[in-house]
C-alpha cells in the first residue's frame, strides 16, 4: 500500500468514527429540536470527507455512519434505521449529482440537508401510510436550511484548519 493511501483510510476511519460518535452523542443526549429533528452534526464529518477525498469519501463515512450508529445503540434495521437509511441515501445522492467543484460546501449542505428532511418525511408516510406527513415537509424543509447552513459553516471551518495539518504528514 503506498503511503498516502495509509494516510487516506486513516483520517477516513477517523472521520467515519468521529461521524458515528457524533450520530450518537446527538441521539442520546442532544435529542430532537423541533419536530423530531436535529441538527445532523454527523454531516460535519462527511462533509469534510466530501472536501478531502471527494465524492467515495463523502460515500465511505456516510456508509459506516448509517449502519455503525443504529448497531451500537440496538437499533439496526428498526424503524429509525430505516428512516436515517432514507434520509442519508437522498442526501448523498444528491450531493453526488451536483458537482462539489461547482458548488460551495454550503450549498452542498443545505442541499443535503433539504433531501435528508424530504428522505426521511417520505419513509415515514411509506412506512407508517401516513400521506398527511407531507404537510409537515415546509417545516422541515425551512429546518433543514438553517440546520444545513450551521453544519456547512463548521465543515467549512473544519477543513481550513484541517488541510494545512494533512499536508504536513
Amino acid at each position: 500500500m503506498r503511503p498516502g493511501e495509509t494516510r487516506k483510510l486513516t483520517v477516513l476511519a477517523m472521520l467515519s468514527a468521529a461521524a458515528v460518535v457524533c450520530n450518537i452523542l446527538e441521539s442520546v443526549y442532544i435529542g430532537p429540536l423541533f419536530l423530531n429533528m436535529r441538527i445532523g452534526i454527523a454531516n460535519i464529518a462527511s462533509l469534510i470527507a466530501l472536501v478531502l477525498y471527494g465524492k467515495k469519501g463523502l460515500c465511505t463515512v456516510n456508509i459506516i455512519r448509517v449502519i455503525t450508529a443504529p448497531a451500537l445503540q440496538g437499533t439496526l434495521f428498526g424503524t429509525a434505521f430505516w428512516i436515517s437509511l432514507a434520509g442519508v441515501s437522498l442526501s448523498t445522492l444528491t450531493v453526488l449529482l451536483l458537482d462539489p467543484q461547482k458548488h460551495s460546501l454550503l450549498f452542498l449542505s443545505i442541499c443535503g440537508a433539504m433531501t435528508h428532511s424530504l428522505g426521511q418525511v417520505l419513509a415515514v408516510a411509506l412506512l407508517y401510510r401516513q400521506a398527511a406527513m407531507a404537510a409537515s415537509l415546509p417545516y422541515y424543509i425551512l429546518l433543514s436550511i438553517v440546520t444545513g447552513l450551521l453544519t456547512g459553516t463548521a465543515a467549512s471551518l473544519a477543513v481550513k484548519h484541517l488541510k494545512p495539518v494533512l499536508r504536513r504528514y
